[in-house]
């Protein structure tokens, strides 16, 4: 079985490259983050035609979340119970597999845009809403998989330049405290389970040549619960889609579950 999650920055955009990308790589259960469009404007019938079915939780221009899976979703929730908040930033949803039903929690984390900002208030207490929230859906949902953009590069070796970078945003020490107190909660970095090529990255900017310098960031992450730990076999970023025209600036990551 495998899991993926991709910003794909635009849907309406990105559409072809998802539709081609489901095609080559025809995972059981796909994460998206940035829609940028309203759920009357989400594609469901060319995801369904595409074998899949959908949930999405959107807004105009900015935000959005959806997931889409081989069987329908269920118990589906949008955004974090009891945070008020005006952006689409999760969606979570019950997905039926043969070694029984899984809980997929989808984010697209607060960017934060510098320390010191109204932003980045509003990120620290979006992490500390979220991070009660899956304490609670742990002891719920066992078999759990957290993934998403989650706007943290949680090492110095997730960050191309971690020297010149260090304390802004992705990179501040709070910031990879909430990514450490995730982890904490009985979750494992899934990429971080195996060997890894130096420099992997999953975000590169569009400016400077980033993906062609590789000079990007690692904030795109797996995080799966201490049940599904002993099932996963792989978890690896394919750069391929950051290399198609007027491309994303982020890469899927993939999750692979015996």
């Amino acid at each position: 079985m495998q899991i993926a999650t991709w910003n794909v920055n635009s849907l309406s955009v990105r559409l072809p490259q998802v539709l081609d990308w489901l095609a080559r790589q025809p995972v059981d259960v796909l994460c998206l983050q940035e829609l940028k469009l309203t759920e009357d404007k989400f594609p469901f019938m060319e995801l369904r035609a595409a074998g899949y079915e959908a949930v999405a939780f959107g807004q105009k221009t900015y935000n959005g979340v959806a997931l889409l899976a081989r069987t329908p979703p269920t118990a589906v929730v949008r955004n974090i119970p009891g945070f008020e908040d005006e952006q689409a930033r999760v969606i979570a949803a019950t997905v039926e597999t043969p070694q029984g039903p899984l809980r997929v929690l989808n984010g697209y984390f607060v960017n934060g845009q510098a320390p010191g900002t109204d932003k980045f208030a509003y990120k620290m207490r979006w992490l500390q809403a979220l991070h009660d929230w899956v304490r609670a859906e742990l002891a719920a949902h066992p078999r759990l998989v957290l993934l998403g953009d989650f706007n943290v590069a949680p090492k110095d070796r997730d960050s191309y330049d971690p020297v010149g970078l260090a304390d802004t945003i992705h990179h501040t020490r709070e910031e990879r405290a909430h990514f450490q107190a995730l982890l904490d909660l009985g979750l494992a970095d899934a990429f971080r389970m195996f060997e890894q090529p130096e420099k992997s990255y999953s975000w590169w900017d569009y400016r400077m040549l980033g993906f062609q310098k590789n000079r990007g960031l690692r904030i795109d992450h797996i995080l799966v619960s201490e049940a599904l730990r002993g099932s996963v076999t792989a978890c690896t970023v394919d750069r391929a889609p950051r290399k198609n025209p007027q491309p994303s600036d982020h890469a899927p990551v993939v999750l692979t579950l015996a």
